[in-house]
């Protein structure tokens, strides 16, 4: 007999950060236009992830220390990811667009023409 196991979904427990999206970002962000020669961190946050990077430019940190580069939140509620850039000069997150899919997340991310993010 063939049948289909169903497993119940817990709602308590969050989607996000999840293994498998954390390595397909750090995947995505290998066809970045900017500093490919950095290796970035991708880690798991509550409700998302982080990507941090050393900072070649030094306009950020003059000793290329490790910065914060992007934050990347699930809102479960509305199957959306909010895309958070960094503004360092007041060590706030800003909103800097808001998608429905984790690709149009890293393709924004990679693209960068404004250098919001890879400063």
């Amino acid at each position: 007999m063939n049948a289909a196991v169903l497993r119940r979904i817990d709602a308590a427990m969050p989607v996000h950060p999840n293994e498998l999206d954390c390595r397909r970002i750090g995947r995505a962000l290998r066809a970045r236009q900017r500093y490919r020669y950095v290796s970035p961190n991708v880690e798991g946050v509550a409700g998302g992830y982080l990507i941090q990077s050393p900072c070649c430019s030094r306009n950020i940190d003059a000793e290329g220390g490790v910065i914060e580069i992007a934050l990347l939140h699930y809102d479960g509620a509305s199957a959306t990811w909010h895309l958070l850039r960094k503004d360092h000069e007041r060590g706030v997150w800003m909103l800097h667009s808001t998608h429905q899919r984790l690709t149009s997340v890293t393709d924004v991310l990679n693209a960068d023409p404004e250098r919001v993010f890879w400063q």
